[in-house]
């Protein structure tokens, strides 16, 4: 049974709304006012809250904003009831994380029809997260096992035949072992990096004074920071002869080192995923509002549905091509680029190459 919480000052109202309500099966949780509607939502953790905005001493505006910045509550969908629905009061309580308005007087009907909207929106945006979350599990139980087992089967082999039989071993044959080991275990460093990345990120972005510290970095030499690390990136695949740089002088609104970041990942796709001897081109274009960052090659490409579905732990058609790592480097690209205020784009089709564009703005909003 979805439980209701009506906050409202007015006994008659609320006894009205509980008694409509509980005719259509909903549990019905009254408060008087919203300092006891905010400890009823904590309390009781509801499926839906319907509160007045003009209340004495804390009104609707407030409650909101008390449920919203804590984060057992911050999710719970929340129905602004008011007789004075104008564009400012509207546009104030969707900024403070209203779901929806209902203007007073309302009937019985508009009173069901605005609590299943919001109720069924909520288990379609449920379902989408159960589905995406399989889908994560699903790539993780496939891919974290290989991809943590391959390098470390590099390691292991070479590392015991290294210390058995090294005396044996041609100084060429030692050296060629080195190198595995030495790749194998620059692998697991990526891998590992990545996923701490990630998992750092996703904790920055719900901490909103750490978010405000990350967008006060600047690099302001952002063309030397975008050739130095593409340019590793290249020297890396020994693919040097490929790279072309467009870059032009200015101040990017983000640290160096997570420029460096995005600029190496993206790279790095774009050389792992196109063929040798074809071109990858890094452009850093000045313009009036904006840095723009673009990578673009000429590889296998991305279909729509693989553009829409870039996300942590996903890799696309795994089966027909070999893969390194848990598909993580364009998502916190993305991620980095939303926690700083731009934005991130990729154009393509199968077959066709790629272009990924990332545009900073030059004025953060905080």
């Amino acid at each position: 049974m979805k439980r209701i919480l009506v906050i409202d000052d007015e006994e008659w109202l609320r006894e009205m709304m509980n008694m409509a309500l509980s005719q259509k099966g909903y549990e019905v949780i009254e408060a008087a006012n919203g300092a006891l509607g905010i400890v009823a939502a904590r309390k009781e953790l509801p499926d839906l809250i319907l509160c007045d905005v003009n209340m004495e001493k804390v009104d609707g505006y407030l409650t909101l904003s008390a449920l919203r910045n804590e984060p057992a509550t911050a999710g719970i969908p929340f129905i602004l009831m008011t007789g004075l629905a104008d564009n400012a009061g509207m546009r104030h309580g969707m900024e403070l994380g209203a779901d929806d308005y209902l203007p007073k007087p309302f009937t019985i009907e508009g009173l069901y029809t605005a609590v299943d909207v919001r109720l069924k929106k909520v288990n379609v945006v449920r379902q989408e997260a159960e589905r995406k979350l399989a889908d994560l599990r699903e790539n993780i139980s496939l891919m974290l096992p290989h991809e943590l087992r391959t390098p470390l089967n590099g390691i292991l082999a070479y590392g015991e035949i290294l210390t058995s039989d090294a005396a044996m071993l041609q100084p060429g044959e030692i050296a060629e072992m080195g190198q595995v080991i030495y790749q194998s275990g620059k692998r697991l460093e990526h891998l590992i990096e990545n996923f701490l990345i990630y998992a750092q990120l996703e904790l920055l972005g719900s901490d909103p004074q750490k978010l405000q510290s990350l967008r006060g970095k600047q690099t302001p030499h952002a063309a030397q920071v975008v050739e130095k690390h593409a340019r590793e990136q290249a020297k890396e695949s020994n693919r040097e002869a490929d790279l072309t740089l467009e870059l032009e002088k200015g101040t990017l609104p983000i640290s160096e080192d997570y420029l460096g970041k995005i600029v190496a990942e993206l790279v790095r796709n774009a050389l792992k995923f196109s063929q040798r001897g074809t071109p990858v081109r890094v452009n850093l274009k000045d313009s009036a509002d904006a840095m723009t960052l673009t990578v673009i090659d000429q590889g296998r490409g991305f279909s729509a549905e693989h553009i829409t579905k870039v996300g942590a732990y996903m890799q696309f058609d795994r089966k027909m091509h070999e893969q390194q790592g848990l598909g993580l480097g364009l998502t916190i690209c993305r991620r980095l680029t939303d926690l700083h205020g731009g934005s991130l784009a990729i154009q393509s089709k199968s077959g066709t190459g790629a272009t990924v564009t990332v545009k900073f703005p030059k004025t953060v909003a905080g």
